[in-house]
């Protein structure tokens, strides 16, 4: 027979294998997490309402970091002057870009008709200088909400190594 002090000393043999298979299942998950968004993807709010309608205050924002090329209407993450932004890519390098006096974006020379923006795109005083003339690796940045939005219009061209990554999903705010 098996006496009381063997079981016991069975039973925190077991219960040591099971926490060691816990905490290395964890860290193992832990280093999966860090790698998929510490690495490959990234999820960060919605501060403002720059992206309005589309992208709401307080929405979340999942981009995906690892995209090397960047194509006009993508919507991506940037950091200018030490803050992050959300901005759509309204053209690319080589591309010229101009804000008119009567707030139409003209690129290369031709109006671009953005259906799904229902704000004017007006010029700012204290923004830069037309024409803008993309160099490569460069990206001109406007927000949906044109009017008031800090966009490439004051700033100039986001730089590609200024990119965080393009937004891929938007988790809506009323849905948490």
């Amino acid at each position: 027979m098996t006496s009381g002090m063997e079981i016991k000393a069975k039973r925190r043999q077991m219960y040591g294998k099971e926490i060691k298979s816990f905490l290395i299942r964890l860290i193992l998950f832990l280093i999966v997490l860090f790698i998929l968004f510490g690495l490959v993807f990234g999820i960060r709010p919605m501060k403002n309402n720059d992206m309005s309608p589309r992208i709401s205050a307080g929405d979340l924002l999942l981009y995906y970091r690892l995209q090397q090329t960047y194509q006009p209407q993508e919507v991506i993450i940037f950091e200018k002057e030490e803050q992050i932004y959300t901005g759509r890519i309204v053209a690319r390098g080589g591309d010229s870009v101009v804000i008119t006096e009567d707030s139409k974006l003209q690129v290369n020379g031709s109006i671009v008709m953005e259906n799904e923006i229902y704000y004017k795109t007006p010029q700012y005083e204290d923004g830069i200088k037309y024409p803008c003339n993309l160099e490569e690796n460069q990206y001109f940045v406007l927000c949906d909400f044109r009017e008031g939005a800090k966009d490439s219009r004051i700033f100039g061209p986001v730089e590609k190594s200024e990119i965080k990554g393009n937004v891929i999903t938007v988790i809506r705010r009323s849905g948490l």
